[in-house]
């Protein structure tokens, strides 16, 4: 089979899998880079030549860059190619090193949302009031938002399952705000003839006009028309996935705040929030939607409290009557 052929038959089955549009690019690029690879091997079996891959891999890439260059092989031979691979042996991995996620203290994110715009800010304050992920809080409808029980239903989320998580009061009454505006825009695009918004799982072949249905709109919309990738229809898509990731980054130059702030961040901070706040593990665990509750003990190490009563040795020092400041050393010319 020619890689072309075999790249599209790869995308032809993860959209038969459900699987994401970004799933779908990233399985697609590693399948191509490893078939370049097997040309440079051709007298290996098909388990010497993944082996060969992944421990070319291992000393110049992260653990989960590996991994994920793994599954793409196993779903190729697995689900695209239908010869399922045989025991790969053992073979290099790459480390994984023990890394705290990174996360905002309720004063740091107070500061960060106030210093966003507003719609950019609505974004984040659900994204952190709820401990959604960026794609949960892009592919959120107005039927997902029960306002009246304050509860955001996330619907395929990682794994393709559905959970149900908090939505905080106090978005209450910003977010019927934000609906009465974008149901102006809403019936805009019903007057002009606008093509129905995409729906998931092949409903339009189901329900053809439940694209113009109010409850499917997106909750955050874009602002302009674009192209769907997949079918090339254009018609109105949730706004930009960068959208959020860059106004976080300008809030927190304004503020002059030094720790890394992502789109993700605002989950990590949900969870570490939560926890020092008293929640159980286990209920953070279903907000969150993990499989095992060994992934949400991470964020057990980021409490900071255990460590913020500590009394450093160095405190306990006599304290000298003349300090010295610091001045930065100049290398001789």
């Amino acid at each position: 089979m020619k890689l072309d052929e075999m790249l599209e038959q790869v995308r032809l089955t993860c959209r038969m899998r459900r699987l994401s549009l970004h799933t779908e690019q990233t399985y697609a690029g590693w399948i191509a880079r490893f078939a370049r690879h097997v040309q440079t091997c051709p007298h290996l079996s098909r388990e010497e030549r993944v082996r060969s891959y992944l421990e070319r891999m291992a000393p110049r890439c992260s653990a989960s860059t590996q991994n994920q260059a793994l599954n793409a092989i196993v779903f190729l031979y697995r689900d695209v190619l239908r010869q399922p691979l045989g025991d790969l042996g053992k073979w290099a991995r790459a480390k994984r090193p023990a890394r705290l996620p990174s996360w905002l203290s309720p004063d740091e994110m107070r500061r960060l949302l106030e210093a966003m715009p507003p719609g950019p800010r609505l974004m984040a304050q659900v994204a952190y009031g709820s401990g959604l992920r960026l794609a949960e809080l892009l592919a959120l409808r107005v039927k997902d938002i029960d306002l009246d029980a304050c509860l955001i239903t996330v619907r395929g989320g990682k794994g393709d399952k559905d959970r149900i998580t908090c939505l905080p009061r106090s978005l209450v009454f910003p977010l019927r705000a934000h609906l009465d505006r974008i149901r102006v825009l809403y019936d805009h695009d019903r007057a002009t003839g606008a093509n129905p918004v995409h729906l998931p799982d092949h409903l339009e072949r189901k329900y053809p006009h439940a694209g113009r249905e109010w409850l499917w709109f997106w909750l955050f919309p874009g602002g302009n028309e674009s192209t769907d990738p997949r079918t090339g229809i254009v018609r109105r898509h949730h706004v930009h996935e960068d959208t959020l990731g860059k106004a976080l980054k300008t809030a927190r130059r304004r503020i002059g705040l030094t720790k890394r702030v992502t789109a993700h961040t605002l989950r990590h901070s949900f969870a570490t929030n939560l926890l020092a706040s008293g929640a159980s593990i286990t209920q953070v665990q279903e907000l969150l939607g993990h499989n095992s509750v060994e992934t949400t003990q991470v964020y057990l190490h980021c409490i900071p409290q255990f460590a913020a009563t500590i009394t450093s040795p160095l405190d306990t020092l006599p304290q000298a009557s003349n300090v010295v400041p610091f001045t930065p050393l100049h290398r001789a010319a």
